[in-house]
């Protein structure tokens, strides 16, 4: 199958129905039975077309119109594609000589008529050339070159200045000469069957020459019977006939002119109030149209008066126009009240902005009315409109919840504490109005100062910066006045809003529990206006109340932690469960719990910066200085705590005397009273005597200084707060103070009864030193001294051995120094008295070894030199004798002595 057809080019490109265009391009057919189809602009026009090769096709275009595609249909090739277009003329475009036209139009008619009988001739068309030759393969020349050639000539023959030489090079530049010869003959036979043509024409039209002969015969004969009938004045009487004929025609004829002069006038009344029935009707229109809230209507109904009747001299148009000023003005002014009423949203307020801008520039242009709204610039009006509806919802919003409170002040005992109070109501409406109004306002700003709804006035920026920020800080000023701890802090805050919320102890304790969702919904509220990309001043100010607000949260937690803290010794079951260091109680534990759920509810609530938020722990900041103080008043409640067990809970349980049993009053032996096991738990507190509870905490308080409050510390900095040493050694001193006051009366109360039973029990039974006795064996006190020590040494080491020196060791120096006393304030001893009491006082001496310093050996040793006169070598060995067989008898009292503390 061959190629199929494409034109890619036309000459000429347009003309009217009827024009003969060369068709060039490729695969146009084989031969001129291989052409099938031809469409110019969609008309077929095959039966015109001329094949005369592959490349070339000649047609008259038919009736089309428009421009459309030539379309070749060849039986080898099949429909073909066009690359160019012909534009057709309709019938109804004639073609004159002001008209442009890319093509030469055929003047000669298609058709010859004359007056009075047609013509039985038929012309045909005019030749295309006037020497009968064809143009085909004649390239027309570029006009310009051959005008530098021929300038005075013209190769059309309608002209004057017709150049034969011009014409045969513009169309026949490649004709033979042979055929130029050909043509010339051909001109020549022409001119002459020109000349010959009045011979011919009156041999054609015989008949049409004889019936006017006939005619004119006819009018003649007529004329001549009239003048010998009527005269030859008939032509007189005629004529006045036409004169007054001619007369009563012009009165009739100004009659009804003048009749139809009125009615044209009316006519054109008519037609002016129909054509400009749109203006006249205009005033009531825009106001309706006003009154519907149409103001998009109003604007362009305005724009359009204007433009077309804004400059006429009409007086009944002026007069219409000035009522439809009036109008507008009166428009205007009910606009601005609008624009500047509240409330309303930002797009209803930008809807009659950009109304009134536009009718104040409308009205402007060409008006002389007085225009008292000509300085007035809506934009920043509704701008302010906003803020000041703002502050004054925030100031009513404040009275509203205040007032409630202050009414229900004496009812706030009974209220239900599962319900947010009031202040907490406060702060999410406020912060529900600013997330709403806030961002209107500012993308009004935008608006205005963007240029879309700015008038001819100036923007103010500076003043709406201002504006911004004082909403902003009456927003957070009023946070401030809810959430303030103190009534000092809402008497300093009442110059800024003009009224102070009424605060009670008791409802300032229930909000605090609430603070921290009203910190959440200040983050809500911050998180929008951060969305707004506002300037970092006004961040900075809800910033700066956001990280006030996350530290008082803080301050609340732990002052809340600290109360429950306070609390811990009430339910003291003293439990000893620390196995790093035995006879201290879970009470630290419990104690690290709940600063453990403190800290977390912290960095949930406040802690943790959202975005835009600063860190509370930065270095030298209040709220490290805040976290040091919270801290220290914790550490301090719990030492407080472990306080009031160890001396303000169960007084009445605290033993006043000991008395020897020697004398006849025995010990209570309930105070001796130990549950079974070591480092045991104790059954109930009930059971636990005050000499065991004063064990526990001295455990305790030992136990918070050597490791848990270094802990603490490691915990507060596992949560990310810097390690606060103030309050860990605050803690620490406060511990060891409160250990040195437990040890002093837990001392105080197990060696004063002991040492005060020394004395008596030596001179019990009128015994004195200065007479002879058997010895051989402990004197009483001695046992009785020995016997008391092992029973607080056994009370002690149950509990927590760790505490054995720290006890003991003031005992032991008391008893020495006792001793010491005693011993110089005998005058004589007997030689067995002096080996009695030198038995005696070494005997103390080697078993409380290890619990006596420098002093206590000290006064030991007092107490031996003190003995008069000195033992001799034989006394003394007797003496070594007697304190062996002592020892081996007392071997398992001494042997609690001898275990070292772990």
């Amino acid at each position: 199958m061959a190629p199929q057809p494409v034109v890619t080019g036309l000459s000429p490109k347009e003309g009217p129905p009827g024009t003969r265009v060369i068709i060039r391009g490729e695969f146009l057919g084989t031969k001129a039975t291989d052409l099938l189809g031809l469409k110019i602009c969609g008309f077929d026009c095959l039966l015109s077309a001329e094949w005369v090769s592959p490349n070339k096709i000649i047609a008259r275009t038919g009736p089309a119109k428009g421009i459309g595609d030539i379309i070749v249909t060849t039986r080898s090739g099949g429909e073909g594609i066009s690359a160019v277009q012909f534009r057709a003329l309709g019938h109804h475009e004639t073609i004159g000589p002001l008209k442009e036209s890319a093509v030469w139009i055929d003047e000669a008619p298609s058709q010859n008529f004359a007056w009075g009988r047609r013509t039985l001739v038929q012309s045909g068309l005019t030749p295309d050339d006037p020497l009968g030759l064809s143009t085909e393969g004649n390239e027309k020349k570029n006009v310009e070159n051959l005008r530098e050639l021929f300038p005075n000539a013209s190769g059309d023959l309608s002209q004057e200045n017709f150049s034969p030489a011009l014409f045969l090079l513009e169309n026949h530049s490649s004709t033979t000469f042979a055929d130029l010869k050909a043509g010339l003959n051909y001109l020549n036979r022409k001119v002459e069957s020109q000349k010959e043509g009045q011979l011919s024409f009156l041999k054609s039209n015989a008949g049409s020459v004889i019936e006017q002969l006939d005619t004119l015969m006819s009018i003649k004969e007529k004329l001549q019977a009239d003048q010998s009938q009527y005269g030859t004045q008939a032509l007189n009487v005629l004529e006045q006939e036409i004169e007054s004929s001619i007369k009563e025609s012009e009165n009739i004829f100004t009659d009804v002119l003048l009749r139809k002069e009125k009615a044209d006038s009316t006519r054109a009344v008519l037609l002016a109030l129909s054509r400009h029935k749109f203006l006249f009707c205009l005033p009531n229109t825009v106001e309706k149209r006003a009154l519907a809230g149409e103001y998009d209507m109003v604007v362009n109904d305005y724009a359009r008066a204007k433009s077309r009747f804004g400059k006429t001299e009409i007086p009944i148009f002026v007069k219409v126009m000035e009522e439809v000023d009036q109008r507008i003005l009166q428009i205007r002014r009910q606009l601005h009240e609008n624009v500047i009423k509240m409330p309303q949203s930002v797009e209803q307020q930008r809807k009659l902005i950009k109304a009134l801008i536009s009718l104040e520039v409308q009205q402007q242009t060409g008006t002389s009315i007085n225009d008292k709204l000509r300085n007035i610039d809506p934009a920043w009006d509704a701008i302010d409109a906003r803020a000041k509806y703002m502050e004054k919802t925030f100031k009513q919003t404040f009275e509203q919840f205040a007032g409630k409170d202050a009414q229900g002040g004496e009812k706030s005992k009974n209220r239900d504490l599962t319900q947010p109070p009031n202040r907490v109501l406060f702060c999410e409406e406020l912060c529900e109005i600013a997330a709403a109004q806030l961002p209107d306002l500012w993308r009004l700003g935008q608006m205005y100062f963007t240029g879309e709804l700015r008038g001819p006035n100036d923007p103010r920026p500076g003043d709406f910066k201002r504006m911004v920020l004082n909403a902003i800080e009456k927003y957070c000023v009023y946070l401030k006045v809810a959430i303030c701890a103190t009534d000092a802090e809402a008497r300093s805050l009442r110059q800024s809003v003009g009224f102070v919320w009424p605060i009670s102890h008791s409802s300032h304790d229930i909000f605090k529990s609430w603070l921290p969702q009203c910190l959440r919904y200040t983050r809500i509220t911050y998180a929008t206006l951060i969305s707004l990309d506002l300037p970092s001043p006004a961040l900075d100010i809800v910033q700066k109340f956001i990280d006030e607000t996350r530290l008082q949260c803080f301050s609340n937690i732990f002052e809340k932690a600290t109360q429950k803290c306070s609390k811990l010794g009430e339910n003291e079951l003293w439990e000893m469960g620390v196995e790093d260091f035995p006879g201290a109680t879970l009470l630290p534990q419990r104690m690290e719990e709940l600063l453990i759920e403190t800290l977390d509810e912290a960095q949930q609530s406040c802690i943790n910066p959202e975005i835009r938020e600063g860190n509370l722990m930065e270095t030298e900041s209040d709220g490290q200085r805040e976290v040091s103080l919270r801290l220290q008043k914790f550490l301090l409640c719990f030492c407080d705590v472990i306080q009031e067990l160890a001396f303000d809970s169960h007084k009445e349980e605290i033993p006043t005397h000991n008395v020897s049993q020697l004398l006849g009053y025995p010990n209570n032996q309930q105070n001796n009273t130990l549950t079974s096991g070591r480092f045991a738990s104790f059954s109930s507190s009930a059971a636990v005597t005050w000499e065991q509870r004063m064990l526990c905490c001295l455990a305790n308080c030992a136990y918070c200084n050597k490791s848990f409050f270094h802990r603490v510390g490691k915990l507060f900095e596992r949560y990310g707060y810097p390690l606060s040493s103030l309050a860990i050694e605050t803690a620490r001193y406060s511990v060891n103070k409160l250990f040195s006051n437990i040890l002093d009366a837990y001392v105080e109360h197990k060696g004063d009864p002991l040492v005060g039973t020394i004395e008596p029990s030596m001179y019990l039974g009128a015994f004195q030193w200065d007479a002879e006795m058997n010895i051989g064996h402990l004197r009483p006190y001695a046992h009785e001294c020995c016997d008391n020590l092992v029973a607080v040494y056994s009370e002690i080491y149950t509990i927590s051995p760790a505490l054995l020196r720290p006890i003991l060791e003031p005992i032991v120096l008391t008893i020495s120094e006792e001793l010491a006393r005693l011993m110089s304030c005998v005058q004589q001893f007997s030689p067995t008295g002096a080996v009695q009491a030198n038995v005696d006082i070494r005997l103390l001496r080697d078993a409380l070894r290890l619990y006596t310093n420098d002093t206590g050996r000290n006064y030991f040793m007092e107490a031996l030199e003190a003995i008069n006169p000195p033992l001799n070598s034989e006394q003394i060995k007797k003496a070594d004798e007697i304190l062996d067989q002592v020892k081996e008898r007392m071997k398992l009292q001494l042997m609690c002595f001898a275990v070292k503390e772990p």
